[in-house]
C-alpha cells in the first residue's frame, strides 16, 4: 500500500497559503503529494491534486475532517487584533490540530509559521541580534500573545508526545507592492506604523502628493532597522523544511539577511526614484533577526535584499482583477 502523502494547509487563501500551494504543486519533488486547503472566509477552486474544505479550525469536527488521511500540516491560519475571535481560532484551533495530529495514524510533520511578534518585533529594544534562543516577549495586544502561545504549545507537544514539528518564525511578510505601501502616509498603509497618525492629516496629505518617503527614527534619533521577509523566500524555507531531518522540533528565523535600514531605504529611493524623504521620530527600536540557523541546518538562503525588495514593489503593476485590499492594517 502506497504511503499517504497529503498536506493540509490552514489559512490557505492568504498570501503565504496561495504562494505555497502554487509552488508546491509545481515542484516535481512533491509530485506524490495531494494538497488539502482549509478555507474559512474566502475560498479556493479545487483542481488536480488540490482538495478544498470549508470551515474554521475552532471547531473540532472541522479539524477532524480536514486531517483525515493527512501526513503533513502547514499551519498558517491566525487571527489579528480581534480579541473576540483570537482565543477560539489561534489557541483552541491549534490545540485541536495538535491533538488530532498526535493520534492520527497518517501524521508525519507539523509546520507552524510563527512571527517575530512573539519576541517583541521592534517594540522593545534588542541590543544584540535576535536568535531562536531569545525568550518570548510579546508586545501589548492579543495577536503577539497568540504567537507566543502557539510556539509554546508546539514546544510542549514535542516534550509531551515527541511530536515531529518545526516553527518557521517570520517577520512582516511582503508580496507584490506591499513594501511600497508600508511607507504610505495614506489610509492604505500596510504593516504599520500609521505614518499619518504620527505627522497629522495636513502633513500626511502633502507627503502623499509629493510621494515623500518616511525615515523611521528610534528614540535616539537613529534610523530604525526593521525585519521583513518576501513571501517567496518564506515559501522557499517551507519547502526546505518539509521532511527535512534537521527541521525536527526546531525553530528557525526566516528573514532577510539584514534588516531594512530606513535610512538606507530612503537613500536608495532618492537615488533610484528621485523621491523626497522626511525623518519621523518614533518609540520603535532596531532589531536584527539572525537567520544563520536556517542557513546552516536547512541550507536555505533568502533571495530578496533591500534593493530587490524595493524594486519589486515599485515596479509591480496590479491587474484590474487584482485590487489592493487591506485585510488588516498591521
Amino acid at each position: 500500500m502506497a504511503e499517504t502523502k497529503r498536506i493540509l494547509v490552514t489559512g490557505a487563501t492568504g498570501k503565504v497559503g496561495q504562494a505555497f500551494i502554487r509552488r508546491f504543486l509545481a515542484d516535481p519533488h512533491f509530485d506524490a503529494f495531494t494538497v488539502r486547503a482549509l478555507c474559512h472566509n474566502r475560498k479556493l477552486e479545487t483542481g488536480p491534486r488540490l482538495e478544498v474544505i470549508s470551515g474554521s479550525i475552532e471547531h473540532l469536527q472541522v479539524v477532524t475532517e480536514a486531517l483525515e488521511g493527512v501526513s503533513h500540516v502547514l499551519h498558517l491560519a491566525t487571527s489579528k487584533e480581534t480579541p473576540e475571535t483570537i482565543i477560539d481560532v489561534a489557541i483552541k484551533g491549534m490545540f485541536w490540530l495538535l491533538e488530532t495530529c498526535r493520534t492520527s495514524p497518517t501524521f508525519r510533520q507539523f509546520i507552524l509559521i510563527g512571527g517575530d511578534a512573539g519576541v517583541g518585533h521592534f517594540v522593545y529594544p534588542h541590543p544584540i541580534p535576535v536568535t531562536e534562543t531569545q525568550k518570548h516577549t510579546a508586545y501589548p495586544g492579543c495577536y503577539a500573545l497568540s504567537k507566543v502561545l502557539e510556539e509554546v504549545m508546539l514546544e510542549q507537544y514535542y516534550i509531551q508526545y515527541d511530536l515531529n514539528g518545526c516553527c518557521l518564525r517570520a517577520p512582516w511578510i511582503m508580496e507584490k507592492d506591499d513594501f511600497k505601501y508600508q511607507l504610505s502616509f495614506g489610509e492604505d498603509v500596510f504593516g504599520g506604523p500609521r505614518w499619518r497618525d504620527l505627522v497629522g492629516p495636513e502633513k500626511a496629505e502633502m507627503y502623499i502628493k509629493t510621494q515623500t518617503i518616511p525615515v523611521m527614527l528610534d528614540p535616539h534619533g537613529k534610523p530604525v532597522k526593521r525585519n521583513f521577509v518576501h513571501v517567496e523566500d518564506l515559501v522557499s524555507a517551507i519547502l526546505k523544511a518539509i521532511d527535512h531531518p534537521r527541521a525536527r522540533q526546531q525553530t528557525f528565523n526566516i528573514c532577510m539577511n539584514e534588516p531594512v535600514d530606513y535610512g538606507e531605504l530612503a537613500a536608495y529611493l532618492a537615488e533610484s526614484r528621485h523621491l523626497p524623504t522626511v525623518e519621523i521620530g518614533t518609540n520603535f527600536y532596531s532589531t536584527w533577526l539572525d537567520n544563520s540557523k536556517a542557513k546552516f541546518l536547512l541550507d536555505w538562503r533568502p533571495e530578496y535584499d533591500l534593493k530587490k525588495m524595493t524594486d519589486a514593489a515599485w515596479d509591480y503593476r496590479r491587474a484590474e482583477n487584482d485590487p489592493r485590499i487591506i485585510w488588516y492594517p498591521g
